[in-house]
């Protein structure tokens, strides 16, 4: 596995031990907990495609977990990690015989700038976005998919802003913009979006495996909602939220300040071409506060239809947004991260 020691990776590794599966993990941070756990770690990154490629033998699935992201950098740098890195993941599991590739993608490879109001997979992939993060998932996406074979079965799961208690990402974020004041509602603040809790993620991981499993036991033969392979599927918690309503609704829990303070669309677009200019002609630190892709993402519609990952994978959503967020907000109020 690769990225076995993030978020979504490490709750991965969890319930792959608890079943009683051998791991081995690829990643740059050493995991001591999880060596003394009988886990397997090689110390390699995915800009290594030769220890990437080696660390594939004895496998019999992989899960291709890890990439660079964020919503700002050099589009070198991604495509080293996002694509490179995800070629020398494919041509490990083909020189090693690994018989199953899950690939975690993300739904930013079908952004289009429009509203995505029950979207399906049938949306093309991004050849123009102003962000490199999906663009180059949206290459190596294509190429994992392509690389489905009888020998080799492959599926790409697009996960949306995945959250739960631990979340290093999102929430934080979210709290340290608000209690900085630097938090504004972005366009009209009525758009939904889907999101999905960490443990229904991994659910769906392992729901892919047996899937490509029974695609190879029929020896890849198409039998209808059977037929997973070589596809990719949104998955969500299927309970689409008014994306400025629970962002307030955790703040108010939290005993901290509501967001009212408001930009408009257009605006908050134009301040992000302007801070993406300052960051490439500068030598500034970090992500620019604002870009036309983060713009968008928070004014805009973003769920989506789970109809292929319920029929195809067997996907049923067991954290409800109800039961994950009061679970988050307990934790939260208990000083935990």
């Amino acid at each position: 596995m690769t990225g076995g020691t993030g978020f979504l990776g490490r709750r991965l590794v969890e319930r792959l031990l608890a079943a009683g599966r051998a791991v081995t993990l690829l990643g740059r941070t050493p995991a001591p907990d999880l060596e003394s756990r009988g886990v397997r770690f090689i110390r390699a990154s995915l800009d290594q495609p030769d220890l990437v490629r080696a660390a594939c033998a004895g496998m019999e699935t992989v899960f291709h977990v890890a990439a660079r992201v964020g919503v700002w950098g050099r589009y070198e740098e991604f495509f080293r990690t996002n694509v490179e890195g995800t070629r020398a993941v494919l041509d490990g599991c083909r020189a090693h015989g690994v018989r199953r590739l899950i690939y975690t993608s993300t739904p930013s490879v079908v952004y289009n700038g429009l509203d995505l109001a029950g979207a399906d997979e049938s949306l093309p992939r991004t050849s123009a976005c102003p962000s490199p993060y999906p663009l180059t998932k949206a290459i190596a996406e294509r190429e994992v998919l392509a690389a489905h074979s009888s020998a080799l079965q492959t599926v790409a799961l697009r996960p949306h802003l995945i959250w739960g208690v631990g979340d290093p990402h999102l929430v934080p974020r979210i709290l340290a913009r608000a209690r900085a004041g630097r938090l504004r509602i972005v366009g009209a603040g009525k758009n939904r979006v889907d999101l999905v809790h960490v443990e229904n993620a991994v659910d769906a991981h392992l729901l892919a495996e047996r899937a490509l499993e029974v695609c190879h036991l029929l020896d890849d033969k198409p039998t209808g909602p059977r037929a997973a392979g070589g596809r990719a599927f949104f998955i969500t918690n299927g309970e689409p939220v008014v994306l400025w309503d629970w962002i307030n609704g955790l703040l108010n829990a939290l005993g901290e300040p509501r967001v009212t303070k408001r930009i408009s669309l257009r605006a908050a677009s134009t301040l992000g071409a302007v801070c993406e200019g300052a960051w490439r002609l500068l030598p500034l630190r970090g992500e620019p506060p604002m870009t036309r892709f983060i713009a968008a993402e928070l004014a805009k519609e973003h769920w989506f239809d789970l109809t292929a990952a319920r029929r195809d994978l067997g996907y049923v959503p067991r954290v409800t947004m109800a039961a994950g967020t009061a679970e988050l907000i307990e934790h939260l109020r208990r000083g935990g991260k």
